[in-house]
């Protein structure tokens, strides 16, 4: 802890005054929105020997308009837009490619979350063998997985990124723009006329969009004032009322306008990119301060993995705590239910924190070396591995709570997944020197 500590002060003195740190800010204000959002709507039951529980936003309908609060998806999807703009930029200015930058990007991405596909495997080997009931065992690790459906997500738009920031070079705010109008149209299709499939291609529409707006932020199309930002923002709003008030959008922004995103969702994008362009500048000024940007870089160093782990604390403590009978069971319309989340929050994070002491260094580890230069046998296996990464994902996120067999996680989602991340770990690493000397007909090292 002594050698993170001196790490950030570190990078705190040397960072650049011309470094964007709001984005940083934004990046692990939104992550941590999400990880209070998901404790605090997890209503755990339990009865008979068996612990269950359900989404607190199912049975709270006056939750619906906080929901506005803690969506805070569309942020992060906008800051990570900034981030791979910024850094592919500066990679192909160092004379990288885009293949390069993908294995580069996606090593710290998946160094922890190769982590959770083996720990969460592993307890549940062994939980089956100590006779743990099976039942609970699926809920716990189902519990645990609901972080991977945004890594999924997130993994698309990076693999992506060189094909996108093409398209924003040559039309800009035209990309974003677009995508949203197809995120109307789809919804038109499966609202209006029925049409189901066709929703699913929101998840891309929506998504794409709010990242295509990031490149645009960085490269300074949505340079304005701060009057022009809150009007913005306004705009936003009033549309965001418009289409869930009177309009045919339910208010929730978790669960309806997610599964998949509609034009509500992207109305609320509008009004978040406002308001963070809006605060721009005074919080660039507080972050010059030593404190809150430190605060921000040490934040940011272990963001990924407090994702990834803040529903396996979640389901720890749940399991601890419940059926030990020291967690109360109040009725969930009831105001002592709003009042035991206070607990229930301090008891998730005393666990997760524990879990980021655990596994914090996977993500903390420096980054890899510089992958090999460009290559159709480079390139094949970049594709190959991070499909078949996406594909592991997609199988686990998509599973549900029951009890899927002695791995806990999908069998086969775990193996395409480690099999991936196998191929694009031993793509990301240079050859040997002989075996670059050898190339070069047996001269000097190149």
């Amino acid at each position: 802890m002594h050698g993170l500590s001196t790490t950030v002060r570190d990078l705190a003195a040397g960072t650049p005054d011309s470094r964007e740190r709001s984005a940083d800010m934004w990046r692990a204000a939104a992550i941590c929105l999400v990880v209070l959002g998901h404790w605090f709507v997890v209503a755990v039951t339990y009865a008979g020997g068996r612990l269950s529980g359900y989404n607190a936003l199912d049975v709270l309908d006056w939750l619906d308009p906080v929901t506005w609060l803690f969506q805070v998806m569309p942020v992060f999807f906008l800051v990570g837009g900034y981030a791979s703009c910024a850094s592919l930029a500066s990679h192909r200015a160092s004379g990288g490619d885009g293949t390069g930058w993908i294995l580069r990007r996606t090593d710290r991405l998946l160094r922890p979350t190769t982590a959770l596909f083996v720990v969460l495997p592993a307890v549940t080997l062994a939980a089956t063998a100590a006779g743990v009931d099976r039942e609970l065992l699926g809920t716990a690790i189902w519990l645990a997985s609901i972080p991977l459906w945004f890594l999924a997500a997130y993994l698309v738009m990076v693999a992506l990124t060189p094909g996108l920031h093409w398209l924003h070079r040559r039309a800009g705010l035209a990309v974003p723009v677009t995508l949203a109008a197809l995120v109307g149209v789809t919804d038109l299709l499966r609202m209006g006329l029925h049409v189901p499939v066709v929703g699913q291609s929101s998840y891309l529409f929506a998504w794409l969009a709010v990242y295509q707006l990031g490149f645009c932020w960085r490269d300074g199309l949505l340079r304005m004032s701060r009057g022009r930002a809150l009007a913005l923002a306004a705009a936003g709003l009033a549309a965001l009322i418009g289409l869930t008030v009177p309009g045919p959008y339910n208010l929730a922004m978790v669960g309806y306008n997610t599964t998949p995103p509609t034009l509500a969702l992207m109305a609320l994008a509008v009004t978040q990119t406002g308001i963070v362009l809006a605060l721009q500048p005074s919080a660039n000024r507080w972050l010059r301060r030593t404190r809150p940007w430190s605060a921000v870089i040490a934040a940011n160093s272990v963001i990924l993995t407090v994702f990834l782990w803040h529903m396996t604390a979640a389901a720890i403590a749940a399991v601890a705590l419940f059926p030990a009978g020291l967690m109360a069971q109040p009725a969930i319309d009831s105001g002592q239910w709003l009042a035991w989340r206070i607990p229930w929050l301090a008891a998730c994070a005393v666990v997760l924190a524990i879990l980021v002491v655990v596994f914090a260094r996977i993500e903390l580890r420096r980054a890899a070396p510089r992958p090999p230069g460009p290559g159709p046998a480079r390139d094949t296996a970049t594709v190959l591995g991070l499909a078949a990464v996406m594909a592991g994902l997609l199988l686990v996120a998509m599973s549900g709570p029951g009890y899927d067999g002695p791995l806990g996680l999908p069998w086969d989602g775990v193996v395409a997944y480690l099999c991936g991340a196998a191929v694009l770990r031993v793509t990301r690493s240079p050859r040997p020197a002989r075996d670059r000397s050898a190339t070069a007909g047996g001269g000097a090292v190149v």
